[in-house]
């Protein structure tokens, strides 16, 4: 595996655009358009929020066929809690980029990220969408990864390219994500583009794989949106043999995807809102993976161990505490904890529990003075 330049448009038959249409009152991008050469296969994972928003219903729906050409997202506006017109405006949206497209309306995807609550501004993606088709090209990713981003400092891209059966194969992403940033899924799109041929079901299963190591295993408030999606779109156009059963390829390519997810996860959780640390929590020695992850989440909740890694303050106390909330049945002579240094940007905090073999490891960051800033002034 090797990591490349690119983004989104790296893979083969791929494009990407990005622009402002105007829902943003401070005129930074907010409307962007990935766009496939052809019907690829497509697998999503959703948020387990029980209030979705309107165009996660509306993906949803359509990734019943497993089949998507265009993803169409436009940040400033969630479109959540948005009643019956919420549906019909992200529903047209998809309706509007397919005309222009010319393809399937089914096959063009929709998502939104921003403020819950208000109505979505559809004139104003209607009236942007031509100037938004019309721009696409290869060279376009970094302006699509700018038009998702809400409250985050910076773009989250990255591209690799594998050997699969004999043929190169690419495999490109984006994200956006800042706050409200908790597993199942955090306040996070992604959209990751491949021209591997593989079937529906094992590209799912890849997909779920990664997100478990990656997307579902951060945080940085403890926070579950309303919005959340990965979504996962696969054209076949590198020709290699279509990865239809596990093997060989099936798992460079899982390898590869999880590369891919891990960096994005990560980068989400070091921009996270007013973070300045970033936080690797490691439970060692748990009887199974999710007492392990169950831990290893309790201290990456814990304000208290949030915020004694901003004042660079090592207290094991609080990473005990934390533990022993649980419930389980580790004693103060099995439990183990281990710091690297909180002076530094980047902290480990490693605990073994002396109860079995397993391992889970999570990302956070600190709870700072500026977080509670932004989400205090977010509307």
């Amino acid at each position: 595996m090797k990591i490349i330049k690119g983004a989104i448009t790296a893979a083969k038959g791929f494009k990407a655009n990005g622009l402002c249409c105007g829902i943003k009152r401070s005129g930074k991008p907010d409307l962007s358009l990935i766009v496939s050469d052809i019907p690829a296969t497509a697998v999503g994972v959703f948020t387990k929020n029980s209030i979705i928003a309107a165009p996660l219903v509306v993906t949803k729906k359509k990734l019943r066929n497993q089949k998507a050409q265009a993803i169409v997202v436009n940040s400033g506006n969630a479109n959540c809690f948005t009643g019956k017109f919420g549906l019909i405006y992200a529903q047209k949206t998809t309706e509007v980029i397919a005309g222009l497209l010319k393809i399937a309306k089914e096959n063009v995807l929709v998502s939104s990220t921003g403020i819950i609550g208000k109505p979505l501004p559809f004139q104003k993606i209607k009236k942007a969408s031509a100037a938004l088709v019309k721009g696409l090209g290869k060279t376009k990713s970094h302006l699509a990864a700018k038009g998702i981003l809400t409250t985050d400092l910076s773009t989250k891209e990255i591209a690799v390219q594998v050997r699969l059966g004999g043929k190169t194969v690419k495999i490109g992403a984006m994200a956006k994500g800042s706050g409200m940033i908790a597993p199942n899924m955090a306040t996070m799109l992604a959209f990751i583009t491949t021209d591997t041929k593989m079937s529906a079901p094992l590209l799912k299963a890849a997909l779920k794989q990664a997100c478990e190591l990656s997307f579902n295993s951060i945080t940085v408030d403890n926070c579950m949106s309303t919005n959340d999606m990965v979504v996962l779109m696969a054209n076949g156009l590198a020709q290699n043999k279509s990865i239809s059963t596990k093997g060989k390829d099936f798992d460079t390519f899982c390898a590869a995807l999880k590369v891919i997810c891990l960096d994005l996860a990560k980068k989400i959780v070091k921009d996270g809102e007013g973070a300045t640390k970033f936080i690797t929590v490691t439970v060692n020695n748990a009887k199974t993976y999710a007492q392990a992850k169950k831990a290893a989440f309790a201290i990456a909740n814990s304000n208290l161990v949030k915020t004694a890694a901003y004042g660079s303050n090592p207290n094991w106390g609080r990473v005990a505490a934390a533990v022993g909330s649980l419930g389980i049945s580790v004693t103060e002579n099995m439990l183990k904890i281990k710091f690297s240094s909180f002076a530094k940007k980047e902290i480990g905090i490693a605990v073994d529990l002396s109860l079995g073999s397993k391992t889970a490891t999570v990302y956070t960051s600190d709870l700072s003075l500026d977080y509670v800033k932004i989400n205090g002034r977010y509307n």
